[in-house]
């Protein structure tokens, strides 16, 4: 594990590292209780000496010793995250299980960040909790299927939710659209092979959403039996011949010389822990978001949005 001491926070980190307002913070210091030093008139946290505060107020059974998570992004897989991580040079390896399984390694500490496009499940089969959460937690314009996931999650109290992108998703096709579909109602009544996404994928759950505004489900659809685990292996499958079309991203029609027909856009966000935003490897990622080349990567991808990139939705 990286060591911290020679990392210094701001006031404002600081606060934010803590979850605390900055006139708290300014209390706990004239109280002499949080380790900090005045360097030019202002004040700097020592980044372990924080750790070692923290942990000296803890409360716990005896035994118990908490561990860094894997320098691992666990969720959805994208491919300007792909590249971005590669570019940035901050040693984080990619686990593309889907956004619901990255959420859940998140929650057991087995990877440092999780990258999650969540769709609400239809109507008829949410929660009361996931209803309950809809109204009064967040503001309005805040109201989505990410944050709600968030909150709703076991052991992610300390979560921060973190803009990657809007990324536009819709349906992959054989390059020169051999079966003339046009949208998702097309596909399905000319009974078109789908290649379905793994249980908890953003991509699956998103289909799920659509096709209950139609009142099926995804036991209507031809669909291959073997999921595909990405988006990249949804293209492969199709210029296989072995299905007709899936949901994906532009990004990757764009790449593998498919067709795309266009059905939402939608938030892609990393998810982590407080202290793992302040972590070298995370912040080298974030840094590069804040780059001229990132926008230029995204526009050459196609199908992204990165005007937010590196904002801050939620902050528990």
């Amino acid at each position: 594990m990286l060591m911290h001491e020679n990392i210094y926070l701001s006031t404002e980190q600081a606060a934010a590292y803590l979850n605390i307002k900055e006139r708290k913070l300014y209390d706990l210091v004239a109280s002499g209780t949080v380790p900090c030093s005045k360097v030019t008139g202002k004040w700097l946290f020592p980044r372990g000496a924080l750790d070692r505060w923290i942990a000296a107020g803890l409360t716990h059974p005896a035994g118990f010793s908490a561990e860094a998570p894997p320098p691992i992004i666990g969720g959805s897989h994208d491919l300007l995250l792909e590249w971005a991580v590669r570019r940035s040079n901050s040693s984080l390896a990619l686990l593309s299980e889907g956004s619901e399984a990255g959420l859940d390694r998140l929650g057991r500490n087995e990877v440092a960040m999780a990258s999650i496009h969540l769709h609400d499940e239809p109507p008829a089969k949410a929660s009361e909790g996931a209803r309950a959460l809809d109204v009064g937690l967040l503001p309005a314009h805040e109201q989505d299927a990410n944050l709600r996931a968030v909150l709703a999650a076991q052991g992610l109290h300390d979560a921060v939710v973190l803009a990657f992108a809007r990324r536009e998703q819709g349906l992959l096709l054989a390059s020169g659209n051999p079966l003339g579909i046009a949208d998702l109602t097309t596909a399905i009544t000319a009974n078109a092979r789908f290649g379905l996404r793994q249980k908890g994928a953003g991509a699956q759950l998103l289909l799920q959403t659509l096709l209950a505004r139609f009142g099926l489900a995804t036991a209507a659809l031809s669909a291959v039996s073997v999921p595909y685990p990405t988006g990249q292996d949804l293209a492969l499958g199709i210029r296989a011949g072995e299905i007709d079309c899936g949901i994906a991203t532009r990004s990757v029609a764009a790449t593998h010389g498919l067709d795309f027909v266009p059905l939402v856009w939608e938030k892609f966000d990393l998810v982590m822990r407080r202290r793992v935003y302040f972590e070298p490897g995370p912040q080298a990622l974030f840094a590069l978001m804040r780059r001229p080349e990132f926008s230029r990567q995204a526009q050459a991808l196609g199908g992204y949005d990165v005007s937010e990139a590196g904002t801050i939705r939620l902050n528990r």
